[in-house]
């Protein structure tokens, strides 16, 4: 089994900065992608960010040039820096991890992020 912890979520002004972690444990041998989601009241959970083993990364069009996920492979531990926030970034964002071998998708908990003034 694999266990998902995030951190960093709260509250932050328009235009302020978080950074998010999210560690890994358990069988996480042959971890492939992980990546963040997020989901607004009322909305489906989308896709923000992801980042292979080899660190080759995807991005949501609505947080390019904003958002930065980062890994690091030795912690089994990937990272989302969000800068220039927006109110529409307000939403639960949630870790996942996609394992090879076994196959498997895991989600953390999830943590709150709220953008306001």
């Amino acid at each position: 089994q694999v266990q998902l912890v995030e951190s960093g979520g709260g509250l932050v002004q328009p235009g302020g900065s978080l950074r998010l972690s999210c560690t890994a444990s358990g069988s996480v041998s042959s971890i492939g992608i992980m990546g963040w989601h997020r989901q607004a009241p009322g909305k489906q959970r989308e896709v923000v960010a992801v980042i292979t083993r080899g660190g080759a990364t995807t991005y949501a069009d609505s947080v390019k040039g904003r958002f930065t996920v980062s890994r690091d492979v030795a912690k089994n531990t990937i990272y989302l820096q969000m800068n220039s926030l927006k109110s529409e970034d307000t939403a639960v964002y949630f870790c996942q991890l996609v394992r090879g071998d076994p196959p498997g998708v895991f989600w953390g908990q999830g943590t709150q992020v709220t953008v306001s003034a």
